[in-house]
């Protein structure tokens, strides 16, 4: 990824130029920023402490400075915050919220993860409308699936027996970039759109506190009085943000290049099935097609490199997949999940390149791993799943285990042959140059490596603990 070019601050006099620069988009516009409570003749009431309605200079309407004190004291103390931007009602009503309360400015971050270009799309005018000063926007889809995806893929990572860790791995890398254009741009806050129930505030902040320690967090859905969307939209008319009028979706949705989930309406009721057309990313499996196709994965060291002996890089190649995955119906998971806040969850996810993917890499371990290898492995996924899940991305925990996975994978290499029909992926065939499958040793007929008639002996010691145990019981 290119270097983010240094940022001119947000001007109070005139609006930038917007430029692009490689694997970024940077935006400036906003005539004037409210820099300071003292710029903008903030003066407090005598003895009661109140805050009195002050103008932004930005904006022809009035804003006011909460009188909540629910942030302890970082109202009116920060200059500038990074928020994790989407477009949406939320994140839109959140930066008028962040100037109204704080007297700071916003600088509007966007992270491309897969999403999607719809959802890229008129981010620039939304920003300025809702009176942030900047927008950046980072491609971060290489990255996400190359240094997040790829060595949870690697580890075996699945939380909860069912869950791919879809949204799990997507936060630290959202984070991690945020923390990077606070830096770049001078800001001194980050702020984030999630729910005081959810789990990506943990993940969020989880990551700040990682990678900065000195950033201050600005959870507005921890603070504010907004309770839901009617407060939000009410609450975007009185600050002139424009709202979409379209029907809002009845499902909770979060896409990346690895998945899609699904929450909320009917889903909420675990005895509901889901309706056929909640699905975007894969068809119904009695739809798909009736002809089976087949797909060959090729790895090296435990990561994924071709499709059909094609090489591709890790975000082309999930693309890839996902589309080939899609069409037959593969990678559909519904479940009951326990969130990292101590309530139960009910989701339905979408991750078909990903479940290929997965049935691949376990099969070629395999033919590379001895037992007691893929126990110890098996094993320590579980708390890998859990770390990820949890937040903790960057804590040394998860990446010494991330060191034993890379060096016990180093020879899982090789190829993976799966049948994919109607919603199943089926192994027809695998191949490594580092296989411990030998067939003159493995095959029923006799051979010169494994003479049968030593097994006596083994049985003998591998079950003279049995023979004790019953001769003691017997009294013999």
């Amino acid at each position: 990824m290119a270097q983010l070019k240094a940022s001119p601050a947000c001007s109070t006099r005139a609006t930038a130029p917007s430029f692009h620069t490689t694997g970024h988009l940077y935006h400036h516009f906003w005539k004037a920023k409210p820099s300071s409570f003292k710029e903008l003749g903030l003066r407090t009431s005598v003895g009661a402490n109140k805050l009195q309605v002050i103008k932004a200079a930005a904006r022809s309407d009035t804003e006011v400075v909460s009188e909540t004190t629910k942030a302890g004291g970082l109202r009116g103390k920060l200059n500038k915050v990074v928020l994790a931007y989407s477009g949406g009602l939320d994140t839109s009503v959140i930066v008028p919220w962040l100037r109204e309360n704080y007297g700071c400015e916003v600088v509007c971050f966007t992270a491309d993860v897969g999403q999607g270009i719809k959802e890229l799309e008129g981010l620039e005018q939304k920003a300025k409308a809702s009176g942030a000063c900047q927008l950046v926007v980072k491609d971060l889809k290489e990255e996400f699936v190359k240094d997040y995806i790829f060595p949870c893929l690697r580890a075996g990572a699945v939380y909860e027996r069912k869950y791919l860790l879809g949204t799990s791995m997507a936060r630290p890398v959202i984070a991690k970039a945020m923390v990077d254009v606070a830096k770049e741009v001078g800001a001194d806050a980050v702020s984030h759109g999630c729910t005081g129930k959810g789990n990506d505030q943990v993940r969020f902040e989880l990551t700040f506190f990682a990678l900065n320690p000195k950033l201050n967090v600005v959870a507005p859905w921890r603070e504010w009085d907004i309770t839901g969307r009617e407060d939000a939209i009410e609450y975007a008319k009185k600050h002139s943000i424009p709202v979409p009028v379209t029907k809002k979706s009845i499902y909770s949705r979060d896409r990346n290049l690895w998945h899609l989930s699904h929450e909320g309406d009917i889903l909420e009721d675990p005895s509901n099935e889901p309706k056929k057309d909640m699905y975007m990313m894969s068809v119904d499996p009695e739809d798909a097609p009736d002809q089976a196709e087949y797909v060959e994965i090729g790895l090296e060291s435990g990561l994924p490199v071709s499709v059909n002996g094609k090489s591709l890089s890790p975000a082309s190649l999930l693309a890839e997949l996902n589309e080939i995955g899609g069409r037959h119906g593969i990678g559909r998971i519904d479940m009951v999940e326990n969130r990292l806040v101590g309530m139960k969850s009910r989701g339905v996810y979408e991750t078909p390149g990903g479940t290929i993917l997965f049935a691949a890499a376990r099969e070629l371990e395999s033919l590379t791993l001895d037992r007691e290898t893929i126990q110890v492995k098996d094993s320590l996924a579980l708390k890998y799943a859990e770390l990820v899940y949890a937040g903790r991305w960057f804590d040394p925990l998860r990446e010494s285990m991330d060191a034993f996975m890379q060096k016990i994978t180093e020879t899982t290499t090789g190829s993976v042959t799966l049948k994919l029909y109607k919603g199943s992926v089926t192994v027809t065939s695998r191949t490594s140059p580092f296989s411990l499958y030998r067939e003159d040793i493995s095959s029923f007929e006799s051979g010169q490596i494994y003479d049968q008639a030593d097994a006596a002996g083994f049985i003998r010691l591998y079950g003279l603990p049995v023979r004790v145990r019953a001769m003691l019981e017997q009294g013999i």
